[in-house]
C-alpha cells in the first residue's frame, strides 16, 4: 500500500494564494481535496499583488509582451498557455513547465451558421485542436506542472473521457504515473484509448461520473495521489488562458457573447475568471456576456437556477449522448453561477435532436466537433429566439472537443441510427435527413461512381450550403 508523504512540499509562488469561494478564507497551502479547511467549499487562486497599485502590471505592456512571445522559440513561449504566464502561478524557472505546446488554437468564422441563426458575426474558438483533442490540455499543463513540483509521483482523475486522455498525456510527459477512474460503459472508446496509450492505470467503475469523483475525493486523502480534476484550482488557471488568447486574437475587442458547454462547469468558471481579471487589469473595458448551455438530460445548472434561484444545487441523473457533459452533480456550480451573474450571461438547455442537428451544421462549415461542443450552436439558436442575443451582436462559440473524440455518434447520425427506437423517431428522421450523408456501397466501376456523382449534383444541397 502506498503511504502518504511525510511532509507537504511548499510550492507556493510569491504571487498567489488560495481563497475559499464560500467564506473567503485565505491560505498559502491547499489540502489534497482542494476544499476549505473551515467550510469545505472549493478554493480558487488569487493574485493579491495584481490588486495593489504598486504591483499592478501595465495593460499595454502586457499585451506587447504577449505578442512578442509568439515569435520566440522557448518551450513556454510556444505554449498558448504559458505565453500568458504573467497571470499564472509563478514558477521558479520556465524549464519546470510540463508542456505539449497546448493552446494556440484557431478562431474560425462561421458565415453559413451566422446567416442561418441571424447574427452578423459568429466565430468558433476550437479547443478541440489541442494536443490531446480537447480544452482540458490548457488546464492540465499548469496542474500537472504543480503536481510534479509538489513531489507527487502519481496523479489521478475521474473522467467522462477528455480529462483522462489529457491527464495521462501530461503525466507521461512529466515522468509521473496516472490513475484514471471512469464510469463503466459510459464514455467514448476513442477517449479511453488515449488514456491507455499514454500509460494510465485505468479503472472502469460500476457507477456514474459523480460516483467516480466522490471515490477520488476519498482516495486523495488516504494515498499520495494528486487530484487533477477541475476541482483543482491550478486546472482553472490554465484553462482561463483560453479567454486571454481569444481576446488577443480579437485585438482585445471583446465579442458581445461567449457561449460555453456546461458539464462539470470548470471551464465556464475559468473563462469567466479570466474575463473579470482582464477587466480589472484594464486589458478590456467591457465584459462579454458568458452563457452556459447544457443538455436537457444533464441539466443540473439549468434546474438549479430555475428551481432554487442558484441557492442550492439540484442534482440530476445525467443521460445524454454528449458524453463529455454527462454530469449530474457539477462540482463548480457555485463558481459558474458567480460568472453568470457577473457577466450577465444566460443558462439554457437543448435536446438531443438539437445537439445532433447543430453538430452536423458545424460539420458542414468544415469545422467538426464532438457532440458536447455542438450544444453551443444549438443554444445560440434558442438565445436568438428569446432575443437574449440581439441581431446586431457578435458571438463566439467555444468548441471544447475534436470530432474524432466520439466517432460512433457521428456514424450513428449519418446512418440514421442515432434516434432509433426513440419517441417520434419518424419525425426526427425526416427533419434531420437533409443533413445526413450516409456512406454508399457501390460496385468498383467508374459508371457507378459517375452516376452517384450526377445524382448528388441534382439533389438539394445541405441547408448550410445554400
Amino acid at each position: 500500500m502506498l503511504s502518504p508523504p511525510t511532509s507537504k512540499p511548499d510550492v507556493r509562488g510569491a504571487a498567489y494564494c488560495f481563497r475559499c469561494i464560500g467564506c473567503g478564507d485565505l491560505s498559502g497551502v491547499a489540502s489534497q481535496d482542494f476544499r476549505c479547511s473551515r467550510c469545505a467549499d472549493l478554493l480558487e487562486i488569487i493574485y493579491p499583488s495584481l490588486n495593489e497599485a504598486a504591483g499592478k502590471p501595465n495593460a499595454d505592456k502586457l499585451k506587447d509582451v504577449w505578442r512578442q512571445r509568439r515569435l520566440w522559440q522557448s518551450a513556454v513561449d510556444l505554449s498558448g498557455v504559458w505565453r500568458f504566464r504573467d497571470l499564472l502561478p509563478a514558477l521558479q524557472n520556465d524549464d519546470q513547465a510540463i508542456t505539449l505546446r497546448e493552446g494556440c488554437t484557431p478562431l474560425y468564422e462561421l458565415p453559413r451558421s451566422a446567416r442561418a441563426v441571424g447574427v452578423p458575426r459568429l466565430l468558433a474558438k476550437h479547443q478541440g485542436l489541442n494536443p490531446t483533442g480537447s480544452f482540458k490540455d490548457c488546464g492540465m499543463t499548469v496542474a500537472a506542472t504543480f503536481a510534479r513540483l509538489a513531489g507527487f509521483k502519481w496523479v489521478a482523475c475521474a473522467s467522462t473521457g477528455n480529462t483522462s486522455a489529457s491527464m495521462a498525456a501530461y503525466a507521461a510527459r512529466g515522468g509521473m504515473r496516472s490513475l484514471v477512474l471512469v464510469p463503466e460503459g459510459k464514455i467514448s472508446w476513442s477517449k479511453l484509448s488515449q488514456a491507455l496509450d499514454y500509460g494510465a492505470v485505468t479503472c472502469q467503475l460500476r457507477t456514474d461520473f459523480d460516483g467516480c469523483l466522490r471515490l477520488l475525493q476519498e482516495l486523495v486523502l488516504r494515498a499520495p495521489v494528486y487530484q487533477l480534476n477541475s476541482i483543482n484550482p491550478f486546472r482553472l488557471e490554465g484553462q482561463k488562458t483560453l479567454a486571454l488568447e481569444l481576446l488577443d486574437q480579437l485585438d482585445w475587442q471583446p465579442p458581445d457573447h461567449i457561449i460555453v458547454p456546461g458539464g462539470n462547469l470548470g471551464n465556464s468558471s475559468a473563462i469567466g475568471k479570466a474575463l473579470l481579471e482582464a477587466r480589472d487589469l484594464g486589458l478590456i473595458t467591457r465584459l462579454p456576456k458568458l452563457s452556459v448551455i447544457q443538455a436537457e438530460g444533464a441539466n443540473a445548472l439549468v434546474r438549479t437556477l430555475r428551481e432554487t434561484g442558484g441557492k442550492s444545487l439540484v442534482s440530476v441523473q445525467a443521460q445524454t449522448r454528449a458524453t463529455a457533459i454527462r454530469i449530474g452533480n457539477p462540482a463548480s456550480w457555485k463558481k459558474a453561477i458567480h460568472v453568470l451573474e457577473a457577466t450577465g450571461g444566460a443558462c439554457e438547455q437543448v435536446s438531443e435532436i438539437e445537439i445532433a442537428q447543430a453538430k452536423a451544421e458545424l460539420g458542414l462549415e468544415g469545422i467538426g466537433c464532438e457532440p458536447a461542443s455542438a450544444v453551443t450552436l444549438a443554444g445560440l439558436k434558442k438565445l436568438v429566439k428569446q432575443r437574449f442575443v440581439k441581431p446586431e451582436e457578435s458571438v463566439v462559440l467555444i468548441l471544447t472537443g475534436n470530432l474524432l473524440k466520439d466517432p460512433d455518434f457521428t456514424m450513428d447520425f449519418h446512418r440514421g441510427k442515432l434516434f432509433e427506437g426513440s419517441d417520434g423517431s419518424e419525425t426526427v428522421r425526416a427533419g434531420l435527413e437533409p443533413l445526413r450523408r450516409a456512406p454508399m456501397i457501390l460496385d468498383a466501376k467508374l459508371d457507378a461512381v459517375i452516376q452517384t456523382l450526377e445524382q448528388a449534383e441534382k439533389s438539394e444541397p445541405p441547408p448550410s450550403l445554400k
